[in-house]
């Protein structure tokens, strides 16, 4: 991953947040859809990974809560599968 202007980035659809605690993932992916809905995309993917599953718990709450998110789902097979979620934006 490089390093923007003190960020992570990630490319235009792409957040990754393995390896990071709730909290500092949870920034992150905020941060990251302000960016995505800002310049415009409709659906964006978080990987979270698998893991414990504790950080795909909190990832997929704090979606399921987040004013970006229309919908989010874990992703399908040719996606990444479980170890991310894919998030719909709001139009």
């Amino acid at each position: 991953r490089a390093q923007v202007a003190g960020l992570v980035d990630h490319g235009a659809d792409r957040c990754d947040v393995r390896g990071l605690y709730g909290d500092e993932a949870i920034r992150e992916i905020d941060r990251f859809l302000d960016r995505a809905a800002c310049a415009g995309l409709g659906r964006v993917v978080v990987v979270h990974g698998h893991g414990t599953g504790a950080l795909k718990k909190v990832v997929r709450e704090h979606l399921g809560r987040s004013p970006y998110a229309a919908s989010c789902r874990p992703g399908a097979d040719l996606e990444g599968g479980d170890g991310v979620t894919v998030v719909e934006l709001r139009g």
